[in-house]
């Protein structure tokens, strides 16, 4: 008799389980324009490319490249630099050489509209030397001072990165610092002895601080990547001169980079 009490119990909690289907709203898509050129002046070439793609529902794990677009970039003395499409969503130039002092502006044309934005190149300082030693709760996390002097004659903002299989990313400005030789810091708790690990600066806008910030915010609240529905609009500096309303995602930027390689011991 228990036994049937049970296979009687268990049916009835079958026949009363739902299936809830969550409906979730989804955003028109929108054109994703990532437009970072960045510059490593030594080396003898700078392929630069720009990536354009839509955004994707929440749980899309493939985000569409936009195929067919025009782009361009032209410096304030009108030189003009055509960007070709050498894959889905890829488009290069390398004849780029840009200069202190002068703006550039972006021009993307998709479907008809048009896209803009205009930015200056931002120059950076060399990093000088790296410190290491262990820390963090269990005492033995790696932990990195990677050093360089501030230049004291304006507002400087920058973006680092530390890259050992992943990568981690930093941004910061020289409020408190202006004029001195200071470091970023980085710590890595997979790094091993011998591990030859990659540290980058770059000299940005104080537009695109204010841009990375939010994205840097909002990504420890969601799981999807930073160019799908997000929970909140980030825009860019790029405009729809077409259809404001129907603005892009993205930024434009140029920026000198400074790369130290750095074996851990």
């Amino acid at each position: 008799m228990k036994k049937i009490g049970f296979l009687l119990l268990f049916m009835m909690l079958i026949s009363c389980e739902e299936v809830i289907d969550i409906d979730l709203e989804e955003a028109e898509p929108r054109l994703v324009i990532e437009a970072s050129l960045v510059w490593n002046n030594e080396e003898e070439t700078n392929i630069q490319s720009i990536k354009l793609t839509t955004t994707a529902p929440y749980f899309d794990d493939e985000v569409p490249p936009v195929t067919g677009a025009s782009i361009k970039v032209t410096s304030e003395t009108g030189q003009e630099y055509l960007f070709e499409e050498v894959s889905e969503g890829i488009y290069q130039n390398d004849d780029i050489t840009p200069e202190e002092n002068i703006t550039y502006q972006l021009e993307v044309i998709y479907e008809n509209e048009v896209y803009t934005a205009t930015e200056e190149y931002y120059t950076t300082p060399d990093l000088l030397f790296v410190e290491q030693e262990l820390g963090g709760f269990s005492g033995d996390e790696y932990e990195f001072k990677v050093f360089y002097e501030d230049p004291a004659d304006a507002e400087n903002f920058y973006f680092f990165r530390y890259l050992n299989e992943q990568y981690s990313l930093q941004i910061y400005k020289d409020e408190f610092t202006n004029g001195n030789q200071t470091f970023a810091f980085f710590s890595d708790e997979d790094a091993e002895e011998g591990d030859l690990v990659l540290f980058e600066i770059q000299g940005i806008s104080d537009g695109f601080y204010d841009y990375m910030f939010i994205l840097r915010s909002q990504a420890g609240t969601s799981n999807g990547g930073p160019f799908q529905t997000q929970p909140s609009i980030v825009r860019g500096n790029i405009v729809n001169q077409t259809n404001p309303e129907n603005f892009p995602f993205g930024y434009f930027r140029l920026s000198e980079v400074d790369v130290l390689t750095y074996e851990v011991k």
